[in-house]
């Protein structure tokens, strides 16, 4: 019985992530959200069908009754947020919340399947996420005043990534965190929004080449400590972080390239003073000849996805666990085995739909400062994932990131949470900013009116006197 249930949800998953994906690409079609509104009501349709369609798969091959109360529960949450967003934000952006929930729905789905210990950690501080989160877009839209403290910002950026250098805790040879009561927290993380709120206020002050060359160095301190630190993944999005806004800044197209050429000589220079990132080359290129140790995990990795096939093999009916890791630096390489390749690859795509509204939402706001963080936002995102997907499946290098919203991490889901809400508050704004120009327009055409009529009544009162 367990076996033809498995068989069946493959397909059924597989058809509603689909619909799911199609119909987060049709909302480029539309240009207001109340338009787009049938779409998000069939993408909550299809996400929730994905989730139960996963669930039932689960139970049938566990028997475990546990596994129901946990999905009624995440039911529940992800329910409650929705209906709360749209209702206490109707001016927010409804794809990003529903491609976020999408994308946590995943995480809890795969996560309950590699330990399920680890997913009600990860559920939990998903909950308390959200409840911080909610609070974010309403501080975005009336609090202004942030726009000021933009030193102060990287002040406590480098103090806070500086602290683990000295201070912080080695993870397979990297300092990346701090464990304090049982609590371990990834402080670059949340350094990310510290410093996209720095990058957004000292571009949009920088009216000189020496404000521009100040924050370049300070951008490059940042990097050069989380270098030092061999938080290489980090350093890498923090530099394209700084290279992409300073491009969207100026517009000048020599900073880009000699950025690039920079980067290009930066790593040479590390390949050649660390050692783990000669390992983690040479795993890449051929994983297959030490196979036992260096080449293990990506080798592993890579016959998880060729083993998954189109539909994969069914929630566990493969070896995931073997994968070192894989809860957090492998969690796609876990999806494409027991999900599918399909699968994997419609969930890259709602990754990249995403991606593209926040740059849409970016593209169309007047003010630079908010204008800046969002597109910072987008390309942290996006440029994250990339470094995910593309280091498991042996497109790049391992790097050892997560993927934002789907790998098992606090810190990690917390600050992506945050960043999309600070996207959707950044929306808020839009949407005044467009009401203002209504208004503005609206006021011009009854000036002109009355323009027209003073000419008018003055050409009938000199008719008249004649």
């Amino acid at each position: 019985m367990e076996l033809y249930v498995t068989e069946i949800s493959k397909y059924v998953i597989a058809l509603f992530m689909l619909l799911y994906t199609v119909e987060a690409f049709m909302t480029f079609r539309f240009k207001t959200e109340k338009k787009r509104k049938g779409i998000y009501i069939r993408q909550i349709i299809c996400m929730f069908a994905v989730q139960i369609s996963c669930f039932i798969q689960i139970i049938a091959r566990t028997g475990k009754p546990v596994y129901l109360f946990f999905f009624a529960f995440q039911i529940i949450i992800f329910a409650s947020v929705l209906m709360l967003f749209y209702v206490i934000y109707p001016d927010g952006n409804r794809l990003i919340i529903n491609n976020a929930c999408m994308l946590l729905v995943i995480s809890m789905i795969i996560l309950t399947r590699l330990s399920y210990d680890k997913a009600v950690k990860q559920f939990f501080i998903v909950t308390a996420s959200f409840i911080i989160g909610f609070f974010v877009p309403e501080i975005i839209f009336r609090f202004e005043i942030l726009k000021k403290f933009t030193w102060i910002y990287a002040a406590i950026g480098v103090v806070a990534i500086g602290a683990v250098l000295l201070y912080g805790a080695a993870t397979n040879g990297s300092k990346i965190s701090f464990t304090l009561a049982g609590i371990t927290f990834q402080p670059s993380e949340a350094v990310k929004i510290l410093f996209l709120f720095f990058m957004a206020g000292a571009l949009t002050e920088a009216k000189e080449l020496w404000q521009l060359l100040l924050a370049s160095l300070v951008a490059a301190g940042h990097v050069i400590i989380l270098v030092l630190s061999k938080d290489l993944g980090s350093a890498l999005i923090f530099f394209v972080i700084y290279l992409a806004l300073i491009y969207i800044s100026t517009e000048n197209i020599g900073y880009l390239i000699a950025g690039l050429a920079f980067a290009a000589i930066a790593s040479m220079i590390a390949y050649k003073l660390f050692s783990h990132i000669q390992v983690r080359v040479k795993a890449w290129l051929d994983p297959f000849t030490d196979i036992d140790k260096s080449g293990y995990q990506l080798s592993q990795s890579l016959f998880g996805i060729s083993s998954g096939g189109w539909f994969g093999l069914g929630l566990y009916g493969g070896s995931p666990t073997s994968i070192p890791y894989v809860e957090q630096d492998f969690i796609f390489s876990a999806i494409a085995e027991e999900m599918g390749v399909i699968f994997a690859v419609l969930m890259s795509l709602i990754c990249v739909s995403t991606f593209l509204m926040i740059m849409h939402e970016g593209y169309f706001i007047r003010d630079k400062y908010y204008r800046l963080l969002v597109c910072g936002v987008g390309i942290a995102y996006i440029f994250q994932t990339f470094l995910t997907i593309g280091g498991g499946s042996k497109f790049i290098p391992l790097t050892g990131v997560t993927l934002p919203l789907v790998s098992y991490g606090g810190t990690s889901v917390l600050v992506t949470i945050v960043m999309m809400m600070i996207v959707e508050g950044i929306c808020m704004v839009r949407t005044e900013e467009r009401m203002e120009a209504l208004e503005r327009r609206k006021k011009k055409m009854q000036q002109k009116a009355q323009t027209a009529n003073t000419v008018q009544y003055s050409d009938y009162d000199r008719a008249k006197r004649r």
